[in-house]
């Protein structure tokens, strides 16, 4: 696999650590392909996650969302030992880590049949969205009078 080098990027950008970084990691990653999901747009700013986690029970699993990363962690308790002649369902533990973007919040987790479906949402602060600005006249002493929109 290719490495590329951000330096470049560095020197000519502002406000774009977060990219670099996420950029850099997943060159670094060793991917693992347990427990296998599925991410889905479902609309404009909802997306919805599903793991398969095949042989886990609700309390098994942990789910956490902090600084932009939901992680789910599974661990199988130890109270139920069966002697098994073949075990082909994997139960072992795990922690799958994904990086939300900004204003992406975790808004509902459902668990059903085996499946683990995470719901998510943009929402982006009335603070950050575009807003239409009024350009006012100069008035002949130099005052800007606003102009009805």
């Amino acid at each position: 696999m290719r490495t590329y080098d951000y330096a470049p990027l560095w020197r000519s950008t502002i406000g774009f650590d977060r990219l670099f970084d996420l950029l850099d990691e997943s060159q670094h990653r060793t991917e693992d392909n347990y427990p296998p999901y599925n991410i889905e747009r479902l609309g404009e700013d909802r997306y919805q996650i599903s793991l398969a986690l095949a042989g886990f029970a609700p309390d098994e699993i942990a789910l956490t969302a902090e600084q932009n990363v939901l992680t789910v962690e599974g661990r199988k308790s130890n109270k139920d030992q069966r002697d098994y002649l073949y075990q082909g369902i994997s139960a072992r533990p795990f922690k799958r880590q994904f990086s939300l973007a900004d204003y992406v919040q975790v808004k509902v987790a459902s668990f059903d049949n085996g499946l683990l479906r995470v719901e998510l949402i943009r929402e982006i602060p009335e603070a950050m969205k575009p807003r239409r600005i009024a350009i006012g006249a100069v008035a002949s002493a130099g005052q800007i009078t606003q102009k009805a929109a």
